[in-house]
């Protein structure tokens, strides 16, 4: 595939030296694709153009809605969760690959700026949970948090819903698996250490990449990969399970750093792993691919085409156990280096699991043996 996507799928400007001036720093995507959902909707298509509107606030909006449920039955066999919950919608770490961003078009807003830029808040959070815990009909199984967005994402700071929600695990012993790639988490290592203590908690910490000038394209708004290793440090001396998620790896650009991310994680305490392979499905493929050639224009056409390549001529799959895996040379590859070095520093080794067993709704008695 050339430089430029078919011109009636999305606009694409120009590369990054033609739009230096106009490149939104600070922001992952670019630009802001059509919502499928959406039969009319406003679009500004060249950055030079003069409409009779304008975007006027370009800063982040925080939504904030009482929402009806919390929890969500996950369908999807490959992503190891049964259920999950999400205390927001939309992200302002503005990561460019990440696949939230085609939930936010049943919101009425685009996957690109808008998923960024307009995060919606469900206060009501914690109270739901409860409300949902309390059911009769709920039989314990691990709930994933942070399945969707990421629930220490900067909105976190000022509303406290992730807290709000840890707090009723708790007092429930509800377990729960977390996923974060923001040193936030550290806020509330006094809880998590407590939840850890029954075997109420898991978490995975996201690194991609230990180079910084690619985060901060690629991942805008999010804490370092060091300071990420020091909340993998800090939680599991707290004795908290604490674990490594390199995703996605993307051939030509992080793939080459597995082997550094897994070394560094288990020397500062992670026991387990997991990746996922780039997959660009819905609106991403045009958010990443405008990213690509605006960033990297000397490499974009190889790094496209290796994921193409991984992808059955495809930069996306939706066959379950292969969509996150890839095929092919390049896939295999990094498949081999995952299990070899997993190996060789000992991760993935030990058999544990969360435990359901001591889930009370308050008032219960405890079970009798």
């Amino acid at each position: 595939m050339s430089n430029k996507l078919r011109q009636d799928h999305v606009p694409v400007s120009g590369s990054l030296k033609e739009d230096a001036d106009q490149y939104l720093k600070g922001r992952g995507a670019q630009i802001n694709t059509k919502n499928r959902f959406l039969k009319d909707e406003r679009t500004k298509e060249h950055i030079e153009g003069i409409d009779d509107w304008t975007e006027t606030n370009v800063a982040t909006q925080y939504i904030e809605q009482e929402s009806k449920t919390i929890v969500n039955k996950v369908d999807s066999p490959d992503v190891g969760m049964m259920y999950s919950m999400n205390p927001y919608a939309g992200c302002e770490h503005g990561c460019i690959y990440c696949y939230a961003r085609n939930v936010h078009e049943y919101w009425g807003y685009s996957a690109g700026l808008d998923f960024e830029r307009k995060i919606i808040v469900k206060k009501n959070a914690p109270q739901l949970l409860r409300k949902f815990l309390m059911n009769p009909k709920w039989e314990c199984v691990p709930i994933g948090l942070s399945g969707n967005t990421d629930c220490y994402q900067p909105a976190e700071q000022k509303y406290q819903l992730t807290r709000g929600i840890l707090e009723v695990c708790n007092e429930f012993n509800q377990p729960v698996g977390m996923i974060t790639k923001n040193a936030g988490m550290l806020r509330d290592k006094d809880l998590l250490q407590e939840m850890a203590s029954k075997k109420l908690v898991s978490i995975l910490v996201s690194i991609t990449s230990f180079n910084e000038e690619l985060r901060r394209l690629m991942e805008p708004r999010t804490t370092t990969a060091n300071q990420r290793l020091k909340t993998i440090r800090e939680l599991s001396d707290a004795g908290v399970r604490m674990g490594v998620m390199m995703g996605p790896m993307i051939p030509g650009l992080n793939e080459h750093e597995m082997q550094r991310i897994m070394k560094e994680a288990k020397d500062n305490g992670a026991t387990f792993t997991a990746y996922t392979f780039i997959r660009l499905n819905g609106a991403i493929k045009f958010l990443f691919h405008d990213w690509l050639y605006k960033n990297f224009p000397e490499r974009a056409d190889k790094v496209w085409h290796l994921i193409e390549n991984s992808h059955d001529g495809k930069v996306n799959d939706t066959r379950w156990g292969l969509r996150m895996r890839g095929e092919g040379n390049i896939a295999d590859m990094v498949n081999q280096q995952y299990k070899k070095y997993g190996k060789i520093y000992g991760l993935n080794a030990e058999r544990w699991e969360l435990d359901c067993t001591n889930f009370r709704r308050p008032g219960e008695q405890g079970k009798l043996f």
